[in-house]
């Protein structure tokens, strides 16, 4: 019997929504609109892509949502709206931290991938993976400068993808690093992680789960009027 997820990946500008058939995408909706429309469009493109693969809401077997770290805004739109479809369907909801889809968009035969996300002014969110995409460091936040990941560099291909590529490139100068540019965590790449989860039950508790921030959101307090 064939297992439908629908994924959903909102934790940057991509607003992209996946269906997904034992592992493999059937159906993608996406669009890396830089205003992040995802609060008028995620709902549309859920419907879209269970329309054109001619699947009913009740057919899924899982909601897999993106968890993070990225936008906070993105992050709660579409844990939200993955909350509200399991609670409505009594579905399962498997998280897919959101570097880990963003790595396994490569494939290296050796070195290693650094998936980054584009943070305040100098700063990335970034985990690091080996070519079999098993995590070597864990996700952090982390301010660049010209010494970063150098003991990486040093021995091996370093591979550097997501939207912090370009804030990183301008600081790092080395023959083993290589940037591949204009990249953004995709839920065409959720579908065999989410799949995987799916079938040794690795869920989450819907009424308790929360995007993974990493760090503290501060709201800017407006200026005082003149």
């Amino acid at each position: 019997m064939s297992s439908y997820i629908l994924n959903i990946e909102s934790a940057t500008t991509n607003c992209s929504v996946s269906l997904s058939k034992d592992g493999e995408t059937i159906v993608l909706k996406e669009d890396n609109d830089k205003s992040y429309s995802h609060a008028e469009r995620l709902h549309v493109y859920i419907d879209e892509v269970l329309k054109e693969a001619n699947i009913n809401f009740n057919e899924l077997d899982a909601i897999a949502v993106s968890k993070g770290p990225g936008s906070y805004t993105g992050l709660r739109i579409g844990v939200s709206a993955a909350k509200g479809l399991c609670f409505a369907l009594d579905k399962p909801l498997i998280s897919i931290p959101t570097l880990d889809a963003l790595a396994n968009q490569l494939k290296i035969d050796d070195g290693v991938i650094i998936s980054m996300l584009d943070a305040r002014r100098m700063e990335v969110y970034s985990a690091i993976y080996d070519s079999n995409y098993k995590q070597i460091r864990e996700t952090q936040a982390q301010i660049l400068d010209k010494t970063s990941f150098k003991d990486y560099l040093k021995h091996q291909k370093v591979y550097f993808i997501g939207n912090g590529v370009e804030k990183t490139k301008t600081l790092i100068n080395h023959p083993n690093a290589i940037f591949i540019e204009a990249k953004l965590p995709s839920a065409n790449d959720m579908s065999l992680l989410a799949y995987t989860k799916y079938k040794i039950s690795n869920t989450e508790d819907v009424a308790y789960f929360e995007p993974y921030y990493l760090k503290d959101f501060v709201a800017l307090k407006p200026k005082p009027k003149s």
